[in-house]
């Protein structure tokens, strides 16, 4: 059988560095969807768990909750799990960001919930489910430049009263500095593996490389690890997700000036409505004014050309 760490490709000539980028589906996969240890401390690591609540093992769940196709088109990319105590956990890689992405996290968090559940079982049952979505872009929270956001259901003026079941953390990828939050050590190093991982990597952080768990990643997303389809498949990849990105910034250009031209065009509407208006009063004055002169009767002229009486008499 031919080595693949001696094959050369035409994927990896395109390719410069050591590694590949593990934001992709193909290698995010590899390293969380495979790897339950990894996935396991990605979890611990981000996640606001208590600290008699860590997880202890993992299982993935069904194959049909975890799409397998890499080369899919979707800047989404996502793993889904469970812990020794039923917990379930969704963690997305999200390349690009919009506002409508908030509710297809909270629509795929209802529906890990409601699946828990047959016809008539207890609702004592259901497990918690966090959502850790990883956002590889600066859209999110325009206010702060704070990377790493939690939500929880709380009360509104006791928000140290909560209900259990629903966690969301999203982080944002380009705000992450390693100095922020230095004293959670694996936090920062899978960070730094998400961040500073790419295609013209030629040498890994020494940090990354003493640590086990870290280690390991980098060598599942080494290119010459990969094969040939993989590597096929991580260009294709790259390739929907450009492709999608330009699609949406050509609806959303496309939608600005559609409706630029549109407001110029009520504008004008409305312009030439009002002219029309101020002249048709302007008129209705004139005729006022004659008719005043001739000496008709103040209450007829308001009556028959629809002015108030007080307009006439300042003529």
């Amino acid at each position: 059988m031919e080595n693949n760490k001696n094959k050369t490709t035409k994927g990896e000539k395109t390719m410069k560095g050591k590694y590949l980028n593990p934001k992709a589906d193909l290698t995010f996969k590899l390293v969380f969807g495979e790897h339950p240890d990894l996935v396991m401390s990605l979890l611990n690591a981000l996640l606001p768990l208590p600290a008699d609540g860590q997880i202890e093992s993992v299982e993935y769940l069904t194959p049909e909750m975890v799409p397998e196709n890499p080369a899919k088109k979707d800047s989404i990319v996502d793993v889904r799990c469970k812990d020794q105590q039923g917990r379930q956990f969704i963690v997305e890689m999200q390349l690009y960001w919009n506002e409508e992405f908030k509710r297809r996290v909270l629509l795929n968090a209802s529906k890990a919930i409601v699946r828990q559940l047959d016809k008539g079982e207890d609702y004592s049952l259901i497990q918690p489910v966090y959502c850790l979505s990883l956002v590889n872009d600066k859209a999110f929270d325009y206010e702060t430049e704070e990377f790493y956001h939690d939500y929880a259901i709380v009360d509104v003026e006791h928000t140290d009263r909560h209900i259990e079941g629903l966690r969301f953390v999203f982080v944002e990828l380009p705000k992450f500095r390693p100095q922020s939050i230095a004293e959670k050590k694996m936090a920062v190093l899978w960070l730094r593996f998400l961040t500073e991982i790419a295609e013209d990597t030629v040498e890994a952080p020494a940090e990354l490389l003493e640590n086990e768990a870290t280690r390991k990643a980098l060598g599942l997303v080494e290119k010459s690890a990969m094969t040939e389809g993989q590597l096929y498949a991580y260009e294709r990849f790259w390739m929907s997700v450009v492709d999608e990105r330009i699609l949406r910034e050509a609806a959303i250009k496309k939608g600005y000036h559609e409706g630029w031209e549109k407001g110029i065009e009520k504008g004008i509407e409305k312009g030439i409505e009002k002219g029309r208006a101020e002249g048709e009063i302007a008129e209705r004055l004139k005729n006022a004014k004659n008719l005043k002169i001739n000496g008709v009767p103040i209450e007829v002229i308001a009556k028959s050309l629809g002015l108030s009486q007080e307009e006439i008499e300042k003529l």
